[in-house]
């Protein structure tokens, strides 16, 4: 989380910024600013934000795998920043593995994880058809959908309350509280118009999940929230703060990306007809084809780290501390990794991209992930064989690292 709002500064090259992500036309195709990016200034310092931007692949792996992500500011440093206001969020922040370096991130990883193993979530992939379908069912006499509203975002909310072991029926209000959160973890600057709106949420979450504890220790049922509450390691328990954190944010992982991924997905292949053409005559490519999604249109295109001491990458000096983002939809498109990058290939071979991230916070809920993503684009592509793209303007979600749709209407 970044709490300050970029600032002009004198002499400064504003068309390399990220800040430019906040004009809706580059948002709607960050593409070609990240290609100058790589190719005029790989390893750039943004004066406007404050903190370096890497865009080449070999160098967003090395700021993922080793540089230190305790970036969230502690209440101490919102206090002197005089954002006291937020201190609620930066005690929630604080407290999630998403923020944390070893061993404290490996403890509370190793806990959380076990829930999302491939083999455990695999167990899941018949009931997550059942939803899609029952989701699909529902929009399929009309002969036309907003993907978004119909199945983007209640299939991954749906199975994520289940995950956690929270009452299903509690899905919207769980969508809405997530969506809150995201905007905050996914943009750089500090809105202060939207803070009353992402507090009010963070303390009705940290609400409700101490509730479900309560609930949970009354009445056990199987979910992350009693994995984290029952855990044990060497004799050490999490805190029920810790607890509380570390669902919100794996609610918030497990919902955000996935729909980012589904409506993502789904409008590069309408975008690209030969490569949906080719999936529909064989959809035993949708394992591969997801990947493709996932490295051509990244549901998460940034995330913040710290250089842990003074060092040099790319040819430029980085004091210990100073800020660097890792953007992962640059490094999925960089030439010398992918030939081709601007081409979306279904059966592209040796596609190790980092929408997922890298290292030690790769995505635990990758694997679940794939999965629900794999299920919806075969099911619509078997039930709904004259997909087309509707006419509505396209419009991006206002969010500068979770790359997603508002909407996207289609017919069938």
């Amino acid at each position: 989380m970044s709490a300050l709002t970029a600032v002009r500064v004198d002499g400064a090259d504003p068309s390399l910024s990220l800040f430019r992500l906040l004009d809706p036309q580059v948002l709607a195709n960050p593409y070609p600013l990240y290609h100058r990016l790589r190719a005029e200034d790989p390893v750039h310092w943004d004066p406007f934000l404050h903190e370096w931007v890497v865009t080449r692949y070999t160098d967003v792996i090395r700021v993922l795998h080793e540089f230190s992500a305790t970036c969230t500011p502690t209440p101490e440093q919102l206090n002197a920043m005089g954002l006291s206001a937020l201190n609620p969020i930066g005690q929630v922040m604080i407290k999630q593995m998403l923020f944390m370096d070893a061993p404290a991130h490996t403890r509370l990883r190793g806990l959380a994880s076990q829930a999302f193993a491939p083999h455990r979530v695999e167990l899941l992939r018949a009931h997550i058809q059942e939803i899609t379908d029952d989701l699909l069912e529902a929009v399929l006499p009309g002969g036309s959908m907003d993907v978004i509203a119909a199945l983007a975002e209640p299939l991954p909310c749906i199975v994520m309350a289940e995950m956690l072991g929270v009452p299903v029926e509690d899905h919207t209000q769980l969508k809405a509280w997530s969506q809150d959160f995201a905007e905050m973890l996914g943009n750089f600057q500090y809105n202060p118009d939207r803070a009353p709106r992402i507090l009010k949420s963070v303390n009705e979450m940290i609400r409700y999940f101490s509730s479900a504890i309560s609930e949970q220790r009354a009445r056990p049922r199987s979910g992350l929230v009693s994995a984290l509450v029952n855990a044990e390691v060497q004799g050490d328990r999490l805190s029920e703060e810790e607890v509380v954190a570390n669902c919100i944010l794996t609610m918030v992982g497990g919902q955000e990306t996935t729909t980012n991924l589904i409506g993502n997905g789904v409008l590069s292949l309408l975008r690209n007809p030969d490569q949906l053409q080719q999936l529909r005559g064989d959809l035993s490519l949708v394992p591969s084809a997801v990947e493709e999604l996932l490295r051509y249109e990244s549901p998460s295109q940034h995330t913040a780290r710290l250089a842990p001491e003074d060092l040099e990458l790319g040819g430029r000096p980085i004091r210990k501390r100073q800020a660097v983002i890792a953007v992962m939809g640059a490094a999925n498109r960089d030439p010398e990794r992918f030939p081709d990058p601007d081409r979306l290939d279904i059966t592209r071979r040796d596609n190790r991209h980092v929408a997922f991230g890298w290292g030690p916070h790769f995505c635990f809920g990758a694997a679940l992930a794939r999965i629900e993503g794999q299920t919806a684009f075969e099911t619509m592509l078997r039930r709904m064989p004259k997909l087309a793209l509707g006419p509505d303007p396209l419009v991006w979600r206002a969010n500068l690292g979770l790359r997603g749709l508002t909407r996207l209407q289609v017919s069938f």
